[in-house]
């Protein structure tokens, strides 16, 4: 007769060949192509429980088949929460039944306005988003004071847009929509002649623009320079408080020594007011609400009375105006009021800078954004009566625009439903049409569908099958350790697990993932493959093939799980994350696996047909890999009966104290070997010896009852138990 070990390597040295084999059997494939088909048709546990051949598919796929009976114990495995340790499925010695329960996701993906991932770039973003102003103010002072003296004509500063942007945002003006042609005429014209262009204008504005350059009326410049050091210093003070949008230390010495410069160029009320840097100076100064009019100020500027009765009486005292706001011979402030004014905005404005806090901001956008399920919600969550929130806090729509580069100030709430509900991936949409890159990486922060509701996010892993893969990581990394040692590994996975959750947020192509060592190789080790013994070549070939193709690159592997990876990952056939859903109820990569599986279960059962000994033997070479200790081997009884065979033991070890044969098994093999293939594969030439030895060739022994119909070990005495229970509950 054949040796078990031949019969054995007959089928386990071209492991693909043998499962295409059993895929190609009619039957075989008839179950396989329905379970594909129809496993994401359904939407609860009873639907799947009620679908015998899907369910009975997926029973013996995860070597439950004896278990197939007991719907009832099998709901509450598959009812689990796995996060829960004191959960049934968890509870359950045998860990066959928490695999089963994570390969299905019965409760669906979870949608959320914004995922974590989604959440951290943009905070950060809008962290970042402060350094970034203040280091941009710098850098276009910087510019500004070195190129403006290279000016000759005005025509020099409009024909550089640099320093025209600059002027026009120190002046509070237009950059989009001020006229090149109408600034030539301003800052052409003779200040001293009351019909030249920007005195007939009447716009204080204007004339403040036209008074900080030197030009002639033919556009040359002066002698003496384009501008002042005066002149440069109201401008670049200017800038800074108009680019500034947070309350710092450079940009309120830049507000007091532009509010000292420009007061004493104040004719009238009306000419202040005009003048929205020195209104808002007031108001700092003044204490003065931003809810309170402007109104409030012009009144309270002009008559004692009106200013006593709202409380502004030391605003009116601050300044020169007569009841009709106009100057009699004195300027709007002496210095001496302008110093009060000052050292009154400089405490006021310390308190300011000392009250800013991102930290708080970021804080209160987390919180309000956890209870986000809409579009609305997102821009209307600040108004809310909460008790948590903060009035005071920007508005979410406000800190995600910023972390952008959009000023909340350019678009309108309408405008932000229409990007929000607009897809991002079809060229003629409405964000797309925007022709503005900040919008379309706005909108893709997000994740509302057309109807303003929050979605699942589009990853290029799904949440669920990150948690699968970080588990899978964290248990390869901690197996066969103990103790101190245990515990450094399990943190030093969860970093890990941590960085691969933050980069699927942010991972768009194949290209991405796979330029990305770190990320490749928490993939890798999590399926248990060594990164060392996978080519980057060949990886990328993988995911560039067409997963129903039987003759593609990664189907042609030896080792099914490098198709496994490649199904986890939802990108198209072009390399991008694709629109379409990998599954529902069971992800792509699960349902892969579920087949794979079942083959090899059937394989297996197959082969014990003819000979249990080398369905023995296939068991443990699958399983070999995931053990983790002693036990793991004590409480399945298809692996005992390889342990004991092998290493001819007495089948009364079963009845020793647990510890005891703990020890025994650790005594006999050294778990760290089960890793190694090659050891892996010196166990089973033992094992079959020792097995022709005890039972003969003719492959019938004792142990057929132990796989009778599981390649598993049976069940085990808790799960009876628990069986009964359900029953008699």
């Amino acid at each position: 007769m054949v040796s078990t070990y031949v019969s054995y390597l007959t089928v386990a040295r071209d492991m693909n060949a043998s499962l295409s084999a059993i895929a190609s059997k009619a039957t075989v494939a008839s179950d396989t192509q329905y379970y594909k088909d129809n496993i994401n048709k359904v939407t609860t546990v009873d639907e799947f429980m009620g679908d015998y051949r899907l369910y009975s598919y997926a029973m013996k796929a995860y070597g439950l088949e004896d278990m197939t009976y007991a719907k009832a114990f099998m709901k509450k495995v598959l009812e689990s929460d796995l996060s829960d340790s004191s959960s049934f499925a968890n509870k359950l010695s045998d860990s066959r039944y928490a695999d089963f329960a994570a390969a299905f996701k019965f409760s669906g993906e979870t949608k959320e306005a914004q995922s974590t991932a989604q959440e951290t770039n943009l905070l950060d973003a809008y962290q970042a988003s402060f350094d970034d102003e203040q280091d941009n103010i710098s850098a276009e002072t910087s510019y500004y004071q070195g190129a403006i003296s290279d000016v000759t004509s005005v025509d020099d500063l409009l024909g550089n847009t640099r320093l025209k942007n600059y002027v026009l945002t120190s002046f509070g003006l237009s950059t989009d929509y001020t006229s090149t042609s109408f600034l030539r005429d301003v800052l052409t014209s003779d200040l001293s002649d009351p019909a030249s262009f920007v005195n007939q204008l009447g716009d204080a504005t204007y004339l403040d623009l036209a008074k900080a350059f030197n030009f002639n009326t033919d556009g040359s410049v002066k002698a003496g320079g384009v501008q002042s050091d005066d002149q440069a210093s109201l401008v670049t003070n200017g800038y800074t408080v108009a680019s500034a949008t947070f309350a710092s230390s450079t940009t309120g010495s830049a507000y007091s020594t532009y509010f000292s410069a420009e007061i004493a160029n104040v004719s009238s009320v009306d000419d202040l007011m005009q003048n929205a840097k020195l209104v808002s100076y007031i108001r700092t100064a003044y204490g003065i609400s931003e809810d309170d009019p402007d109104n409030y100020i012009s009144a309270a500027l002009k008559n004692a009375d009106v200013a006593d009765a709202i409380g502004l009486g030391d605003l009116h005292d601050a300044f020169n105006f007569n009841e009709d706001g106009s100057l009699s011979d004195v300027s709007a402030q002496t210095a001496d009021q302008t110093a009060a004014t000052s050292a009154s905005f400089a405490t006021n404005y310390q308190s300011a800078i000392a009250n800013f806090s991102t930290d708080d901001a970021i804080a209160n956008y987390k919180t309000r954004m956890a209870s986000v399920t809409s579009i609305n919600d997102f821009l209307t969550s600040n108004t809310a009566d909460d008790d948590s929130t903060n009035d005071e806090e920007p508005e979410l729509w406000e800190m995600a625009l910023r972390s952008f580069g959009i000023d909340p100030a350019s678009v309108s709430k309408s405008e932000l439903r229409s990007i929000l509900s607009s897809d991002p991936d079809d060229p003629k949409s409405y964000v797309n049409g925007l022709k503005d890159d900040r919008f379309v990486a706005f909108r893709e922060a997000f994740n509302f569908d057309k109807d303003g509701k929050a979605s699942v996010p589009l990853q290029a892993m799904s949440e669920s099958v990150i948690d699968d893969f970080a588990a899978a990581y964290k248990q390869n990394k901690i197996r066969y350790l103990t103790g101190t040692a245990q515990t450094d590994a399990g943190k030093a996975a969860d970093t890990e697990a941590t960085y691969f959750r933050e980069q699927m947020g942010s991972i768009k192509t194949v290209s991405d993932l796979l330029s990305n060592d770190r990320l490749v190789n928490f993939v890798l080790e999590a399926k248990g493959i060594d990164p060392k013994d996978v080519k980057a070549a060949d990886l990328k070939k993988m995911f560039a093939s067409d997963l129903d193709d039987k003759k593609s690159f990664v189907n042609q592997q030896s080792d099914n799980r490098f198709a496994e990876i490649v199904a986890s990952f939802n990108f198209d056939s072009d390399g991008n994350i694709s629109e379409d859903p990998t599954g529902s109820v069971q992800q792509r990569g699960d349902v892969l696996q579920t087949v794979n599986d079942y083959l090899q279960q059937t394989l297996e059962s197959d082969e014990g047909d003819e000979n249990t000994g080398v369905r023995l033997a296939l068991y443990f070479q699958r399983k070999a890999p995931t053990i983790s200790n002693a036990y793991d081997i004590l409480g399945d009884s298809a692996l005992m009966e390889f342990f004991t065979t092998t290493f001819n033991l007495s089948s009364y070890v079963s009845s020793m104290d647990v510890d005891k044969q703990a020890d025994m098994v650790n005594q006999y093999i050294d778990l760290k070997d089960l890793s190694d293939p090659d050891k892996v594969e010196s166990l089973i030439k033992r094992f079959t010896a020792m097995y022709d030895v005890k039972n003969g060739t003719q492959g019938t022994s004792p142990a057929l009852s132990i796989l009778s119909n599981s390649s598993s070990g049976g069940i085990s005495a808790d799960t009876l138990l628990a069986v009964a229970q359900l029953k008699t509950a």
